[in-house]
């Protein structure tokens, strides 16, 4: 007698599974911006993710919607405030973290529903909505005192002080989570070991990124280590709508490009990663909504 196997794959990763592996992973990183910036950066990230959290469990129960509670909010949180500065005033973290989930996550739908990545999304708002918020950054260890990240220095010719080993673990100006590239790939191996995502789009956009701006001169360890590229391709890219389409390794070249084009280029912004991965979100969403989909069961001949 045969015996026919459910079609259907099961698996113990869940969304709750995976977005909760996430926060576990930035652990390190989220220690290391204490660390460095001081504790305003622990009640600026506090701020991020209660909100996000308090935002989308009333967005759902105002809706009468299933109450997820699956981690992906408190992610949300997380990442945007890695995406800020630590003297961004909490009220402005406040309002960001509101936009994001509410804006950009729930109006489209919730989770793997939504246009392009929520925290990023809030840290554009920021950008646009309060441009002096973004545009300096507090230096590690020195409160209240202001410096030029690692790549504004590099892109206006300054001399960069800053070694390779303080670029690596975090010693140097610049948004609370991104500038240390050696607790984010601590916490990305652990998402690698747990088997959470393969790593294939964030090795492309990392790659494509170095390798631009090392064409058009910039050191390749400044663009490597100097800027939001490891926060960006390890945590933002790998976001699962884009992680698990069969383009991901043309939007990893194509998210690249934008960034070290940006970086290289921009009169005003010294970072492009931000645009390089909402571009390629956006890019993504359009590609969907323009398929048609086939229907299993239904034929797409037309009937005589």
């Amino acid at each position: 007698m045969k015996s026919y196997l459910n079609p259907h794959i099961r698996t113990p990763k869940t969304t709750k599974v995976i977005m909760r592996d996430v926060c576990v992973s930035l652990i390190p990183a989220f220690i290391g911006s204490v660390y460095f910036f001081g504790v305003g950066a622990f009640y600026l990230t506090l701020a991020c993710v209660v909100t996000c959290v308090a935002a989308e469990y009333g967005w759902q129960k105002l809706n009468h919607l299933p109450v997820t509670m699956d981690y992906s909010a408190a992610v949300t949180g997380i990442l945007l405030a890695f995406n800020l500065s630590s003297n961004t005033p909490v009220w402005v973290a406040v309002i960001a973290s509101l936009f994001s989930i509410i804006v950009v996550k729930q109006c489209f739908g919730g989770i793997g529903s939504n246009f392009a990545n929520p925290a990023l999304m809030g840290r554009l708002f920021v950008m646009i909505v309060y441009p002096s918020r973004l545009m300096t950054y507090a230096a590690p260890g020195v409160d209240g005192v202001s410096a030029a990240t690692v790549l504004s220095a590099a892109k206006h010719g300054e001399e960069i002080t800053y070694s390779v080993w303080e670029m690596l673990i975090g010693r140097i100006p610049g948004a609370l989570g991104e500038t240390s590239s050696i607790l984010l790939l601590l916490g990305f191996v652990f998402l690698l070991v747990r088997k959470d995502l393969d790593g294939v789009i964030s090795a492309v956009y990392i790659v494509t990124t170095v390798a631009v701006c090392t064409i058009f001169g910039m050191d390749p360890v400044v663009s490597l280590l100097g800027g939001g590229l490891i926060l960006g391709g390890c945590y933002m890219l790998t976001d699962y709508t884009l992680a698990t389409s069969r383009f991901k390794i043309v939007l990893g070249v194509i998210a690249g490009l934008i960034t070290a084009l940006i970086r290289v280029f921009s009169p005003t912004y010294p970072e492009g990663v931000c645009f390089g991965i909402l571009a390629v979100n956006v890019l993504l969403y359009v590609v969907e909504q323009l398929k048609n989909p086939h229907i299993y069961g239904v034929s797409l001949k037309k009937t005589e």
